[in-house]
């Protein structure tokens, strides 16, 4: 048993992972930008309690050479200012130690035990240096700023700042910030990927409508021309283009039927009343063999249609083997044109032929040629009650092209796409020249078949140009 997939629209598709990419990313930049923040804030803060040692140190300097340095070192009254440090966020602590890193004084109460815990980080060297402070569940990571104090150059002194590694990594702002940017993001993101998607499902869900319409047997579809994007355009107007072939195509094989029995139907008919007449002996006489004589042409156009039918049905199988030999094009066009010439009862049409100024070889099945040379000067006939016929021949690098161009009444342009579909008929024919509609696609497969091609030139009201490709031998 085979298990239908679940389905879901080209919107929900596209839209739910362009969002999940769009998230996955935001959450990647987001994690980058939290990280840069905090290291940022770090350092930033960091430099501020270097500046804090760095005043501190100056300020104690300063004082002691006005009261001395045994007087005691007062901590200065800038220190409780953090807003001048742009540091409202943090509260670092400032010790002044000896140089035994006994505390001398500190902007906060000093606990019991504080001076061997803040003596334990003075190693003789200046600086930023972190460091754990405590142990097992309760042990946090500090950074310390040492800076010494001299006297007459020698160290008298040292200045300590210190604060935790999360206050100083603390950005509860900035984090609101992020979120509201990365949201803004995510948000305009969702709505540009959701109407894009939209706007691209919408044509190909019209298409997919219409396609179900033709499916049904309705091929009166209404698809929008307006389209910016081209790929879609290509596709809608594709579309269109052959749902009305689709149409015409239907109406076709409606009327072959029909067609096909109406052309046999007549010939029967006209054969079984001409003979009939004869054999009741109501024609005797000449007029009984002029009655026979028009039955055996009856016999003919029928046998004539019936080999059409047959023939096309042959090459459409590919089950004629086709005979190329190396031909000379002029002689091969001359003996056509005289072959039909000769068939032809009244000479109410002229042929001009031009050919080329010297023999050009080309690879083809003579008989398919002639066949093909033949429709095309028998079509032209039909469409003109005189005039002339222009065949000419032109030569390219790789190639022979014959164009048999007449002055006739010309090929309708709504018929125009259809002149090679098997069975058409345009309005000009079907009623006025009887047949089956397949002499001009019989000879595009013949022209096709040996390498070459057949195509319609141009066809307006004051004639029509058929084009004959052959490939040159080299």
């Amino acid at each position: 048993m085979f298990t239908k997939n679940k389905r879901i629209s080209l919107l929900n598709y596209w839209t739910s992972r362009y969002l999940l990419t769009l998230f996955v990313g935001l959450a990647i930049i987001s994690l980058i930008l939290t990280v840069w923040i905090r290291h940022t804030a770090l350092e930033n803060r960091l430099e501020m309690m270097e500046f804090l040692a760095d005043e501190t140190v100056y300020r104690l300097t300063d004082t002691s050479r006005q009261l001395g340095w045994a007087g005691g070192p007062a901590i200065p009254d800038f220190i409780g200012d953090r807003e001048r440090f742009n540091m409202s966020d943090i509260d670092p602590i400032l010790y002044v130690l000896d140089t035994e890193g006994n505390i001398l004084t500190s902007n906060r109460l000093i606990p019991p035990g504080s001076s061997k815990n803040i003596g334990d980080v003075l190693d003789g060297q200046e600086g930023v240096k972190k460091f754990t402070a405590g142990e097992g569940k309760g042990a946090t990571v500090q950074y310390v700023v040492r800076k010494r104090i001299e006297q007459n150059e020698r160290v008298v002194g040292w200045v300590l700042v210190l604060e935790k590694k999360n206050n100083l990594m603390r950005v509860n702002q900035a984090y609101g910030q992020l979120a509201i940017l990365i949201g803004a993001m995510a948000l305009l993101g969702w709505l540009a990927i959701y109407f894009l998607s939209k706007r691209l499902a919408r044509p190909i869900k019209q298409v997919a409508v219409a396609a179900r319409q033709v499916q049904e047997g309705n091929y009166e579809i209404d698809l929008p021309i307006h389209i910016k994007e081209e790929e879609v355009y290509e596709l809608v107007s594709s579309f269109k283009e052959m749902a009305t072939k689709l149409e015409q195509l239907e109406k076709t094989r409606t009327e072959l039927l029909a067609g096909v029995t109406h052309e046999l139907k007549t010939p029967v008919t006209s054969i079984s009343g001409l003979l009939q007449a004869v054999k009741d002996g109501i024609i005797t006489g000449k007029d009984a063999d002029e009655f026979i004589k028009m039955a055996l042409i009856e016999t003919t156009k029928m046998k004539t249609m019936v080999g059409d039918l047959l023939a096309f049905n042959t090459f459409a199988v590919d089950a004629i083997p086709v005979k190329l030999v190396k031909s000379d094009i002029n002689r091969l066009v001359k003996d056509a044109v005289t072959q039909w010439e000769v068939m032809q009862e009244e000479e109410t049409v002229q042929v001009d032929t031009i050919l080329l100024d010297k023999p050009i070889y080309v690879h083809v099945d003579i008989v398919r040629f002639q066949q093909i040379l033949t429709n095309l000067l028998t079509n032209a006939i039909q469409a003109m009650q005189k005039g002339v016929i222009m065949i000419r021949l032109q030569e390219t690098d790789s190639s022979v092209k014959v164009t048999v161009q007449d002055t006739g009444v010309g090929i309708p342009k709504e018929d125009q796409a259809f002149i090679f579909e098997r069975f058409y008929r345009g309005e000009n024919k079907k009623y006025t020249v009887r047949g089956l509609g397949l002499g001009l696609p019989l000879s595009k497969m013949m022209a096709q078949s040996v390498n070459g091609d057949l195509r319609l030139i141009e066809s307006s009201e004051n004639g029509t140009t058929f084009e004959i490709t052959l490939i040159k031998v080299r």
